[in-house]
C-alpha cells in the first residue's frame, strides 16, 4: 500500500519538495494562507482544513516552516493527532535542541521522528537532488528514507535527534563564511588592479573555487543577495548560539558576517 504524505510549509523550498513527493505518494497539504495549496490541488493533492486534520491522514508529514517558535507551534497541533507509527520529518533549520524536544513529544504519542534539513535549495528539489541531512533513531531514518528519495540524491544518518540540524548550521556558515571570502578576494584583486570579471573567471577555473564563490562572483553587488542573506545570517547566528565558546566557530562567523550583514541590512 502507497504511503500517505503530508507535507506542511509549501513555500519556496518546502513548494518544491512537496511536489516532488507527489509524483510518488499520495500527498495532502495544508497552508495557512489557502491560496498556496490550490496549484497542488490542481495536480491531485488533497487539502486539508486543518493541521490535526493532516495529522491523522497521513503516515509521513514533512514540515518546512521557517523557525524554532513555528516548528514548536505546529507541532503542538500536529502531532498529538498523528497516528501511532507515523513519522513526522522537521526540514526546517532550528536549534538542535528544539528537535529534541520536538522527538520526545513524539514519542510520547507513539511517533517517530527524523529531523532533516536539506541543501540545493528550489532548484535541487526540483530536479530530485538535494542533500538531506538526518538525525534520529536508524528505524525513523530507514522508514522516511522512500519519501526523501523522492526530492533527495544524498540522504545521510547522521547520529541522534539534532544531528542533521548541527550539520545543516555548519555547513550553511562555511557557505556564508566562503561567500565573505569571495568578497574579500575580488576587493584585493580589484585593489591590485586585476580586472573583476576576468579574476571571478579565473578563480572559478582554479584552485580557489568553491560554490560560494560562484554564487559571490554572480552577483552585481551584495544587496542583490538580501533575501538569500536573511536565512543563512540566520544559520550563522545558530551556530554561535550552540558553540557560544568555540575558537573555530567565531572566525566562521565573523567571516561570514563580513558579507551577510552588508547584503541584510
Amino acid at each position: 500500500m502507497a504511503i500517505s504524505t503530508g507535507f506542511i510549509g509549501i513555500g519556496s523550498q518546502g513548494g518544491p519538495m512537496a511536489h516532488r513527493m507527489l509524483l510518488q505518494f499520495p500527498l495532502t497539504v495544508w497552508a495557512r494562507r489557502p491560496e498556496m495549496t490550490a496549484e497542488f490541488a490542481e495536480k491531485g493533492a488533497s487539502v486539508a482544513p486543518s493541521v490535526e486534520e493532516l495529522g491523522a491522514a497521513c503516515d509521513h508529514v514533512g514540515l518546512c516552516v521557517v523557525n524554532d517558535a513555528d516548528v514548536l507551534e505546529i507541532c503542538g497541533r500536529l502531532v498529538p493527532a498523528m497516528k501511532p507509527g507515523s513519522l513526522l520529518a522537521l526540514h526546517s533549520t532550528i536549534l538542535p535542541e528544539t528537535a529534541a524536544s520536538v522527538e520526545v513529544l513524539c514519542t510520547q504519542h507513539g511517533v517517530l521522528m527524523v529531523d532533516a534539513p536539506v541543501s540545493g535549495g528550489a532548484p535541487g528539489a526540483q530536479a530530485g537532488t538535494m542533500t538531506v541531512m538526518c538525525g534520529g533513531s536508524q528505524e525513523a531514518f530507514d522508514q522516511a528514507k522512500p519519501v526523501f528519495e523522492s526530492f533527495g540524491k544524498l540522504i545521510v544518518l547522521l547520529g541522534e535527534a539534532g544531528a542533521g540540524q548541527k550539520a545543516k548550521i555548519v555547513n550553511n556558515t562555511l557557505m556564508a563564511a566562503n561567500m565573505g571570502l569571495a568578497q574579500a578576494a575580488l576587493q584585493a584583486g580589484e585593489m591590485l588592479g586585476v580586472d573583476r570579471k576576468a579574476l571571478a573567471e579565473l578563480v572559478n577555473a582554479s584552485s580557489g573555487k568553491s560554490f560560494g564563490f560562484e554564487v559571490y562572483a554572480r552577483i552585481p553587488e551584495p544587496r542583490a543577495f538580501e533575501h538569500g542573506a536573511k536565512m543563512l545570517l540566520k544559520d550563522t547566528n545558530l551556530l554561535a548560539a550552540i558553540l557560544p565558546d568555540s575558537a573555530d566557530a567565531a572566525v566562521l562567523e565573523s567571516t561570514a558576517k563580513s558579507f551577510l550583514l552588508l547584503a541584510a541590512e
